[in-house]
């Protein structure tokens, strides 16, 4: 089957009240872009809600739409990854299912691809709309550590809001690693990328998937996949401790030829609280990374797919198609 000139790929986590009004709204936008080649990719991420069987019926009645089930919930970078690897398109378009990155951006955004021959464009949010001013904050100082501390040009402010050329997407898909970080992994892979500035839209419906605990796991993600910063971090507070040990040794033995009395259990336990963190942050940085060695060398599938409604799709390189529609191998 011939490739459609468009793929648009949608993880999506609980979204049942979007989806109706999602797939309105991306229809529109592609067939103003490419006619009626083009795809929806939807991957249903463990969903506890009816996405599913939502997700199904609207396959059944749009032949561009292709849902995909994945077996549990593998987290939003992993059900991405999934729809990037089963996706047949010549263009991808990524998008979230929340709506709060506007699905009608893509005539713009594919205008700008052409005019600047380039293979990415990604969307770099001016303003985020319905986001506290403590996420806010803390996505504003992740994006800069994050950028300070890696050798990738990461883009500021920017998500996983972009259209990619398929030779952008075949380097992506190249890379196995278990931790993924997609949109440091596509500046990774080079070629010519271009910002597309925009302003983001408070959710449709919902609530958003990315509590604390979430982002701060994303972070790591991010940084242990893409900077020995930490590992360095770490090296450089055990020279200084070490430094500083030294002296120590040298005031204590010249207090010992001074005959005083070297005071204190409130100064020696506070020391010794200061060395044990500083020790225990280190042996966690490099758990950090010894973590990711031990995942990666277990080379399970990235995702696996337990069933597939609507259209056709590529065949998994990254991860298992275990969907009855899977062809078999003999």
């Amino acid at each position: 089957m011939t490739a459609p000139k468009l793929s648009i790929v949608v993880p999506c986590y609980n979204e049942a009240d979007c989806l109706g009004v999602l797939h309105a709204r991306l229809g529109a936008a592609a067939k103003a872009v490419v006619g009626e080649d083009y795809e929806i990719v939807l991957i249903n991420d463990g969903s506890r809600d009816a996405s599913w069987s939502i997700m199904a019926g609207l396959a059944a009645t749009d032949p561009h739409l292709v849902a995909l089930d994945l077996s549990r919930n593998h987290g939003h970078q992993l059900a991405l990854t999934a729809g990037l690897d089963l996706c047949r398109g010549e263009h991808i378009f990524v998008v979230d299912a929340d709506l709060q990155d506007p699905p009608e951006l893509l005539g713009p955004m594919m205008e700008t691809l052409v005019r600047e021959g380039a293979d990415v464009v990604y969307g770099v949010r001016t303003e985020r709309a319905g986001e506290t001013v403590f996420k806010k904050a803390t996505a504003a100082a992740f994006y800069r550590l994050l950028k300070s501390a890696t050798d990738v040009d990461i883009p500021l402010d920017s998500g996983d809001f972009r259209l990619m050329t398929r030779r952008a997407l075949s380097v992506f898909l190249a890379m196995p690693e278990q931790a993924r970080f997609v949109r440091g992994m596509v500046a990774w892979g080079g070629f010519r990328q271009v910002p597309f500035a925009y302003s983001r839209e408070a959710r449709f419906a919902g609530e958003t998937k990315y509590p604390l605990s979430k982002m701060i796991r994303f972070a790591l993600d991010a940084l242990t996949g893409f900077s020995t910063a930490p590992l360095r971090l770490a090296s450089h507070a055990g020279l200084w401790l070490a430094a500083g040990s030294v002296l120590l040794v040298i005031y204590i033995f010249a207090s010992w030829i001074a005959g005083q009395a070297i005071a204190g259990w409130t100064s020696l336990m506070l020391v010794v609280v200061v060395l044990g963190a500083i020790q225990m942050f280190v042996l966690g940085m490099i758990g950090e990374y010894i973590g990711r060695l031990y995942t990666q060398a277990k080379n399970r599938p990235l995702y696996i797919v337990q069933n597939i409604a609507g259209g056709s799709v590529a065949k998994a390189t990254l991860g298992i198609d275990a969907s009855d529609s899977a062809p078999v191998e003999k």
